[in-house]
């Protein structure tokens, strides 16, 4: 019987993983405690989401039991985000007694998204698609790959005709490098269902590109944390995407080593909604208006196309803060409208191919 592949995230899970939630937040402290005494200049990202106020009440309640010295926290500003999320970012500093620094990108949301392009579908996917309209490489390379016998041959022999696009053609073909299929994985095209025929007769008239999150977040996340010794993120596995996939500063995903010699910890790796759940009940945890009031699952870049709910939400946002919401429709537009048509799509090839 062929051996099935587990990724790190199986084969390093610590027992306390599957801890109920108290013994679970328990383990979650002495965790946080041990690495807050090595390593005391630390920075932590906090958001005003759901995730970050668990986080900063786990850390602000080991801090005081186990005597700890303060640490950094910052939250990121991209330019859209909601003013109730960063009301509740005051509100929570003034709870916990604590300074929460705001930090702007140079390049705001509106000129990464018009220099580079707007998400689509997922950071995954959007990546590949830039690549593709960058590459200007012809979808019908799939289909070759397909019908190949040899399809290492195939791959190599793609690879000699359009060269320095190896990622591309495996994003296109579902497959490795060495020309083995990989249909089932999140780096290729069809790990959204009927994408690449989607874009085939439907190609997109805009950008498409995750740009944004890295000049408004990410760039502006580096510059701030290069001085610390250990970066704590909210980061859950059960929020799938990227964040559930090993990368390559994971050695064990709760504390990393990076590549820049810092220390990456992230307490919440593995609780789960229902852990979250308990926590927030049993401590009597207040969310941000925005999950209270507004009736948001989660929140972010306002409107964030990466979203499958993103229009959703910004109806439940409108009768409270219109003007966040008008932003987001002219930033993200050309993305919703596409993604509704993709959806119908879908919908449509489903019913045919029963």
């Amino acid at each position: 019987m062929k051996e099935t592949y587990k990724s790190k995230v199986y084969t390093e899970r610590p027992a306390y993983a599957d801890f109920e939630a108290p013994a679970k937040f328990q383990a979650i402290q002495s965790i946080i405690a041990k690495r807050l005494r090595e390593y005391p200049n630390a920075i932590c990202s906090y958001s005003g989401g759901a995730d970050s106020d668990i986080m900063i009440d786990v850390i602000e309640r080991t801090r005081e039991i186990f005597d700890l010295p303060t640490i950094t926290y910052v939250f990121f500003n991209t330019g859209l985000e909601m003013q109730v999320t960063k009301n509740h970012v005051k509100s929570t500093a003034e709870k916990y007694g604590v300074e929460i620094k705001e930090c702007r990108p140079k390049i705001n949301i509106v000129q990464a998204a018009r220099t580079y392009g707007i998400p689509f579908v997922s950071k995954i996917m959007s990546a590949g698609l830039s690549e593709w309209q960058k590459k200007n490489i012809p979808l019908s390379i799939a289909e070759e790959y397909e019908k190949a016998e040899d399809k290492a041959a195939k791959r190599k022999e793609l690879k000699e005709r359009y060269p320095k696009c190896e990622s591309v053609i495996n994003f296109l073909c579902c497959c490795n490098s060495a020309g083995e299929p990989r249909p089932n994985i999140q780096l290729v095209i069809n790990s959204s269902k009927y994408m690449r025929d989607f874009i085939g007769e439907c190609p997109p008239n805009f950008k498409i590109s995750a740009k944004c999150c890295d000049y408004c977040k990410k760039q502006v996340a580096h510059k701030v944390q290069k001085d610390y010794d250990m970066i704590i993120t909210g980061e859950r596995r059960a929020e799938g995407g990227m964040r559930s996939v090993p990368r390559k500063d994971n050695s064990a995903l709760c504390f990393t080593e990076t590549s820049d010699g810092q220390y990456r910890l992230r307490p919440l790796y593995y609780v789960t909604d229902n852990d979250k759940a308990w926590y927030k009940d049993y401590y009597g945890i207040k969310y941000s208006d925005a999950y209270e009031v507004y009736g948001l699952t989660r929140t972010g870049c306002c409107g964030c196309p990466i979203s499958y709910k993103a229009v959703e939400d910004l109806e439940k946002i409108r009768p409270y803060e219109p003007n966040v919401v008008k932003a987001a429709w002219n930033i993200f537009g050309d993305s919703y409208a596409y993604r509704e048509k993709y959806n119908r799509y879908k919908t449509d090839r489903s019913h045919h191919d029963r």
